[in-house]
């Protein structure tokens, strides 16, 4: 079964510094049919204008994945983290038992916009933790590539969860197939411009939610990028 989320039925809001699509939940946008899905709990797609950002703030028993599109994102934390993330970049931070951080964009002419996916931890009260790696864009070109995983298999950052999220880009006739093992779900997030997904053409915000499937295909990509969750 595949159900399509798309793009137009987002939350939204609009903070003037910030304009953010909220595919679950989130604040002040609530929806009792998208709460989450398995542990994926928040998909938001935020553009920070420049010189803007969010101040410091707190987060517990959460990990916390952040992918840049485009522009650049700073971020402090008080792990004594502090780092500047651009596209290709993936970061995961642990909250657990409790983290602060901000996040600004400093550049005097450039929106950030960026990915915030929230996933819910297999367990409560861990150490908070920190872990950045950067994905060239040919590692990603017409194929899947692991960027995420319970254990950081093939150089992919490690999550608390078991959840392998993949980022692949996709043109013309390029394709890529993520079998799924029984039991297992997927979700499906694009990014930016257009693909079929199992047959359905989606767009930039679309997004599918697949159950009760062998395997999530993608092809047809014009200047796609596209996140895949593969989930309990």
């Amino acid at each position: 079964m595949i159900e399509i989320r798309s793009s137009a039925e987002r939350g939204y809001a609009d903070h003037g510094w910030l304009k953010s699509y909220h595919s679950f939940s989130f604040a002040d946008y609530y929806d009792p049919r998208h709460m989450q899905f398995g542990p994926l709990r928040v998909i938001n797609e935020d553009r920070v204008a420049p010189g803007m950002g969010f101040g410091t703030h707190g987060h517990r028993d959460m990990e916390i994945i952040s992918y840049v599109l485009d522009g650049e994102l700073a971020h402090k934390d008080s792990m004594g983290n502090g780092s500047v993330i651009r596209p290709g970049d993936v970061q995961r931070m642990s909250a657990g038992t409790g983290v602060r951080h901000s996040e600004y964009n400093h550049a005097a002419d450039q929106t950030t916009h960026f990915l915030q996916i929230w996933i819910v931890p297999d367990q409560v009260g861990i150490d908070p933790g920190y872990e950045e790696k950067h994905f060239d864009a040919a590692d990603k070109r017409g194929r899947l590539r692991l960027v995420g995983s319970p254990d950081g298999a093939d150089g992919s950052v490690r999550i608390h969860q078991d959840v392998r999220l993949y980022a692949g880009l996709f043109d013309g006739d390029e394709s890529a197939e993520l079998s799924l093992r029984p039991g297992r779900r997927a979700y499906v997030h694009v990014a930016r411009g257009t693909v079929a997904v199992n047959g359905q053409a989606l767009a930039a915000g679309d997004a599918a939610k697949l159950t009760d499937v062998d395997a999530v295909s993608l092809s047809a990509g014009n200047g796609a990028e596209v996140l895949v969750f593969d989930m309990p």
